[in-house]
């Protein structure tokens, strides 16, 4: 394989990896490897439009003084995902502040931060944030005129299964189309020349095209576990009085309702709950939830001996039950994530296995002949 071919299949690898980072945090609603700031808080480190490596959170490790985090906000712009970075620490959280101000969030509405809001950390190297000039400002331009030519697509055929993911899907499948049809209508005579002739860089590889539906099964299944999963939060009233909110709990006192954990898909999940914050306990901390089923589990809430407002956490895990509930555990017990990896592995692996035994190791070519395909000739013809 050549030089050339080697720097152009690491450049749409490269585009490949972005697209899909920034499509998977669009669809998990975090940041996944690639994100961007879109004011000016955190100037003079990032101007509004720069871009940073965001490190998920469970793989970044504990929290420090000094890290640029991107956290769930409650009250800052309305609540929603901000990065700022942690300036301090206390027994109810952290206190956050943008670099360009001259306050933290805590002296404004803004509680202090839990570890169960924190998604994602900005990569530093020596003390730095890796910076991408103006990454989100492509993004968002990039966005936006994706999203004009949606709506107006959607506009001109009269149907909203344009618009959106899947509306995106339609579209890039459409480009493939038209480019590919461009590529066969504009080849010059060389392609004749080459006639009949084969080499190793010629087709596509059939185990590159079986890696990549194996890849497609992996990312469903991937999405299935995480995108229903996540930290629940319970907002809790410590109070003088007797209420009969389930959340408007006396001092000092708990609190016992029903937490159902719903499974709208086909595959039963194994779900395991962890509770986020003091003051929270389940009765059951695995529930096996079959198909289109719901389990349901305790949970109870203790109030603190101050009056006040309290916000609690409870997170989820799910898990395909692909796995004997034992071998599960014990993956688990590793680590979280643990479990997603051998259960992609699991079902990645035989799927790719099995097409290759059934369509073989070689390639997937393209036939040219020295007269002209019925498509060129229509095109000769009628162009």
């Amino acid at each position: 394989m050549s030089v050339r071919r080697v720097l152009t299949l690491g450049g749409e690898l490269l585009v490949v990896l972005v697209v899909v980072s920034l499509v998977a945090g669009q669809m998990l609603g975090y940041p996944v490897l690639l994100s961007y700031v879109e004011t000016g808080s955190m100037a003079p480190t990032m101007e509004p439009g720069d871009g940073f490596v965001a490190v998920p959170a469970p793989v970044a490790g504990e929290v420090e003084e000094g890290d640029v985090v991107t956290f769930r906000a409650e009250e800052i712009q309305g609540g929603g995902l901000t990065t700022h970075r942690i300036v301090d620490e206390t027994d109810r959280g952290y206190i956050t502040r943008g670099d360009a101000n001259p306050f933290t969030d805590q002296d404004g509405n803004e509680p202090p931060v839990k570890d169960e809001q924190i998604v994602a950390h900005a990569l530093q190297v020596g003390g730095s944030v890796v910076v991408l000039p103006n990454f989100g400002t492509a993004v968002v331009a990039v966005q936006g005129a994706i999203g004009g030519a949606q709506r107006w697509l959607a506009s001109t055929f009269g149907t909203r299964s344009l618009l959106g993911t899947q509306g995106l899907t339609y579209l890039l499948l459409v480009l493939s189309v038209l480019g590919y049809l461009f590529d066969l209508i504009t080849s010059d005579g060389r392609d004749r020349k080459r006639a009949r002739s084969r080499s190793r860089d010629d087709g596509v590889s059939t185990q590159l095209v079986m890696a990549g539906l194996a890849l497609l099964v992996m990312s469903t299944a991937t999405a299935a576990m995480v995108l229903p999963a996540g930290t629940q939060q319970f907002g809790v009233v410590s109070a003088e009085f007797e209420s009969e909110d389930p959340t408007v709990i006396p001092t000092g006192e708990s609190s016992t309702l029903d937490y159902d954990v719903p499974n709208a898909g086909l595959v039963p999940v194994h779900v395991y709950l962890e509770p986020g914050s003091d003051g929270v306990a389940v009765d059951r901390r695995h529930v096996y939830v079959g198909s289109r089923g719901t389990g349901t589990v305790g949970l109870t809430l203790t109030a603190p001996a101050e009056t006040g407002y309290y916000r609690y956490f409870l997170t989820e895990h799910r898990y395909l039950a692909v796995l004997p509930a034992s071998v599960l555990d014990g993956l688990y017990r590793i680590h979280p994530w643990v479990p997603i990896v051998v259960i992609d592995v699991v079902l990645g692996v035989p799927f790719y296995l099995l097409g290759i035994s059934l369509v073989g190791t070689g390639r997937i070519r393209t036939r040219s002949r020295d007269r002209p395909s019925r498509l060129r000739r229509l095109w000769a013809r009628f162009g």
